[in-house]
């Protein structure tokens, strides 16, 4: 008995290990609104932080899949949402790597570059060429662009790291600033025009060769924001893929592998609720009501991430008697149009008068109102891993966006010829008109938004990087970890821990 006094002597007398707080319980049912590429991640990344116990449950009111979809052209799927990857999409080729799925390198063809009237820039199959013909219209604007881009993409590249070594940042703007400082903040707070042309880059060169870049991957001109713009330039570059059977696989993997249940319902409401517990304080629910075909139902949960796009027309959510109550955001979506052609693109259409001249499979354009596309090019189904680009005068499958719907004449003065048309309309991305403010991370207690991070730039991989964070920042919230939260200065810190 000695012995026992003095051990509890001793407890008493020694201080408690800093940052060591009492082990709270683990959530017990978490809930994910949409199942898109963000929801599913998320799914993926809370099983990992929170472990086996936790339910999780995935309220998607469509497809699993979101805006990665695919549409059927006679018998064939096509990526209808987003379709390529950049080589240094770090989570999603984690993502495929464990769920063993097979990769699809995007095949380049020939690029014209079309401004309404006249071809501004045509690709050759020779490297040289094109070379020269870059050099002779633009000078050293292309090399500069690349070194430009490689510069944000090395800042970007740092998220890895932070994520690796489990940090979190509960805005969107903190997680930029802490990858690239006070020029990520600046490239939201202006448009990629200004950006470059206060980088010294040439009108002619943003006109002919950014512009086109930036409709082909957001629909909108040179007018969007610059860290946008940067992610959309870095699209451009070699070594661009997908996921051979589509990008939506990636979804229903990580769902699978999160052993999340999926219920299908339109999320209407989330109320907070506090019930009283036996022991210790009450506890801090959430009353989430949705519709399902069965009709209204609705169930509570510890902890709601949001991982679809807060705006009436997307996930039109009542946030019922929050206080102080949780803000709007009028953040609207970009309409775009993705249209499937099966037939032969017509040469003279692009003033070509003979049609065995044109070799291009991918057509950019520049703005100009006169024009009602915005660009058009060979695809090939996702069951195919290569192939795109190949025969194009031969009858083929071309994608071409626009911001409206095709009329039947629009069509007939595009294609010569054409066996079926199939249209997607979506809400895409959003529309950027800088200076962007990034709606908050944190919205309630245990209620997380991922896409707000849309904001700055919408792809699929910066889907997975807020999931990523809304995970890790959820998890450290529920135990109480601070010292893995909005930290300053990572950077040097992890540098002086190697």
């Amino acid at each position: 008995m000695p012995a026992l006094r003095l051990l509890l002597l001793l407890a008493a007398l020694c201080p408690p290990v800093p940052g060591r707080r009492p082990q709270r319980d683990a959530p017990g049912k978490i809930a994910v609104v949409g199942g898109g590429i963000g929801g599913a991640a998320v799914a993926y990344f809370l099983r990992q932080k929170f472990g086996r116990s936790v339910r999780l449950e995935v309220l998607e009111k469509a497809a699993v899949g979101g805006r990665l979809a695919t549409l059927e052209v006679e018998g064939a799927g096509y990526e209808a949402g987003g379709s390529v990857l950049h080589p240094l999409n770090l989570h999603m080729k984690h993502f495929v790597k464990e769920l063993g799925l097979s990769v699809a390198p995007a095949h380049g063809s020939l690029v014209g570059i079309y401004n309404g009237e006249e071809f501004v820039f045509e690709e050759s199959s020779w490297y040289i060429v094109n070379l020269l013909k870059l050099l002779w219209h633009y000078g050293l604007n292309p090399l500069r662009m690349y070194m430009w881009v490689e510069d944000v993409l090395d800042k970007f590249m740092r998220i890895y790291r932070y994520q690796t070594h489990d940090y979190a940042f509960s805005s969107n703007e903190l997680l930029l600033h802490a990858l690239g400082g006070n020029d990520f903040t600046r490239m939201l707070n202006q448009t990629i025009d200004e950006a470059m042309q206060k980088a010294g880059f040439s009108h002619k060169f943003i006109n002919e060769v950014v512009c086109p870049a930036m409709r082909v991957n957001y629909g909108q001109g040179v007018n969007i924001n610059g860290f946008v713009g940067a992610v959309s330039l870095a699209g451009v570059e070699s070594g661009l893929w997908s996921v051979k059977g589509g990008n939506k696989l990636v979804c229903t993997g990580l769902i699978y592998a999160s052993k999340a249940e999926v219920i299908p319902g339109t999320v209407l409401s989330i109320e907070p609720k506090i019930r009283p517990r036996p022991a210790g304080d009450p506890a801090k629910l959430y009353q989430v009501t949705y519709n399902t075909t069965s009709g209204l139902t609705g169930d509570t949960y510890d902890i709601v991430v949001i991982a679809a796009p807060l705006s009436r027309k997307m996930a039109n959510i009542t946030f019922k008697n929050f206080d102080p109550p949780v803000p709007e955001f009028p953040n609207p979506y970009h309409q775009t149009v993705t249209t499937f052609v099966h037939g032969r693109l017509n040469a003279s259409f692009f003033g070509y008068r003979d049609p065995s001249a044109f070799h291009f499979g991918a057509i950019f354009t520049t703005e100009n109102p006169k024009l009602f596309i915005n660009s058009v090019g060979v695809v090939s189904p996702v069951e195919d891993a290569g192939g795109a680009g190949k025969l194009p005068l031969r009858s083929a499958v071309w994608k071409v966006f626009s911001k409206e719907v095709l009329t039947k004449e629009q069509l007939n003065s595009l294609f010569s010829s054409y066996n079926s048309v199939k249209v997607k309309k979506w809400l895409a991305y959003p529309h950027y008109s800088p200076p962007e403010k990034c709606p908050p991370v944190i919205l309630h207690d245990n209620i997380y938004y991922l896409n707000g991070i849309e904001r700055a730039a919408s792809a699929m991989e910066m889907s997975a990087i807020a999931a990523k964070n809304a995970a890790l920042l959820a998890y450290h919230r529920w135990y109480g970890n601070t010292d893995r939260i909005d930290q300053e200065d990572l950077h040097e810190k992890l540098k002086t821990e190697l």
